[in-house]
């Protein structure tokens, strides 16, 4: 076993608390609505707050991505 019962590793993937949050995704920078997880959306965690960008943000931003800088020097 190489975590405990209650690490992240044992829950759901997706939480009761995103459940709800999975039906509004809307791109951090553009405002593209998604009707739930697109899988050609990427996902960032920001200061512990989750930042999805659409395809089209995404590819434009491909290098700030790679080099891990926060979407606010983007």
């Amino acid at each position: 076993m190489t975590s405990l019962p209650e690490d992240s590793d044992s829950t759901d993937p997706v939480s009761r608390s995103e459940e709800g949050e999975a039906q509004k995704i809307v791109c951090a920078l553009c405002g593209t609505p998604a009707d739930g997880p697109v899988l050609t959306w990427t996902c960032s965690v920001e200061n512990g707050t989750r930042r999805y960008f659409c395809d089209d943000c995404a590819r434009g931003n491909l290098r700030s991505i790679e080099g891990r800088l926060d979407s606010a020097w983007w």
